[in-house]
């Protein structure tokens, strides 16, 4: 059995507090919060949803805001720098702004495209890249309008601690076409107009360690229920230990993690985060799963409070 992936679905990472992660987020890059929820397995957490405006898959960065963890180190096992794209003629507004919020970049190539490169407050990689292909979000907040706006995932750049076999992976197993190698990179595609870029190190990086400003897994696309269950068999034909599917609301989800280290999901695109609220509404209250619902007061009293604010 041949399977293709589409591409990213999202990428979750672990950050600091909640008020600081919504501000860099919402109030810097622009991003709209399309769900505030929490983590299935610990519902003392939040899980916050960052996209465009629809919170269409490969647009989506999720958190959990863990204030005061441990802070981790990025390294094999993880993505490495997370992607966004942003329409063409767009890099010099993103350069304008990042020293207007005075936030530290780098300028750097790859692939024959510009990059700027910054870390957010926790310590995430983040990049931006220019690129025509994807629609342009509609979701315009804080002085970010749909022409600069981020579009969603670029892709990504994967550290593996076998990258060989991450590579394999990669076109074998996933699907994507190997398109160059340059330097230190292998370029991987999908066959999505966004969250379709990979970029793989080719030397074997240090393992990382989880805590906060680290990239917990990065999940990729599933048509719907049923092209999950075959990329669950095809996964597991392939030597990988994959789990049952589980619910997460607003997708199905299967995780299993390939030999570089690196934790991969596969998510089904529905039903989305509207199911639960409105389109116009979504990321404005707290939703909880079902199974939550009657603790709401105590876990509400719990969380940590925080606003989506426009910054100066």
């Amino acid at each position: 059995m041949s399977k293709k992936t589409m591409g990213i679905h999202h990428i979750t990472a672990i950050v600091g507090h909640p008020q600081e992660n919504v501000d860099f987020y919402a109030g810097v890059l622009g991003l709209r919060l399309v769900k505030q929820t929490v983590n299935f397995d610990d519902p003392g957490t939040y899980h916050l949803y960052f996209g465009d405006g629809g919170g269409k898959p490969g647009t989506i960065i999720t958190f959990f805001p863990w204030a005061g963890a441990r802070q981790g180190k990025i390294g094999g096992g993880q993505v490495g720098v997370t992607s966004y794209v942003v329409p063409k003629g767009a890099l010099e507004f993103w350069e304008n702004r990042l020293e207007k919020f005075k936030i530290p970049f780098t300028k750097s190539e790859r692939f024959g495209e510009q990059y700027l490169q910054f870390d957010d407050p926790h310590g995430l990689h983040l990049e931006i890249v220019e690129r025509e292909e994807g629609e342009n979000n509609t979701w315009n907040f804080g002085g970010v309008t749909s022409d600069v706006a981020i579009k969603g995932f670029g892709g990504a750049i994967l550290f593996s601690s076998q990258p060989n076999k991450t590579a394999d992976l990669l076109e074998n197993v996933m699907g994507l076409e190997l398109l160059a190698k340059e330097g230190e990179f292998a370029r991987f595609r999908s066959s999505a107009d966004i969250g379709n870029v990979i970029d793989l190190k080719l030397t074997p990086v240090g393992r990382g360690q989880m805590g906060v400003g680290t990239v917990h897994h990065i999940a990729w696309r599933a048509s719907d229920d049923e092209d999950q269950l075959e990329w669950q068999r095809h996964v597991a034909a392939n030597g990988y230990g994959v789990t049952p599917v589980q619910d997460r609301n607003y997708f199905n989800a299967i995780y299993f993690r390939e030999h570089g280290e690196i934790l991969f999901e596969i998510a089904t695109d529905p039903p989305g985060f509207a199911h639960d609220e409105s389109v116009a509404t979504m990321g404005e209250k707290l939703m909880l799963p079902a199974q939550y619902e009657p603790h709401r007061r105590q876990i509400e009293q719990g969380l940590l409070s925080f606003k989506v604010r426009e910054l100066d």
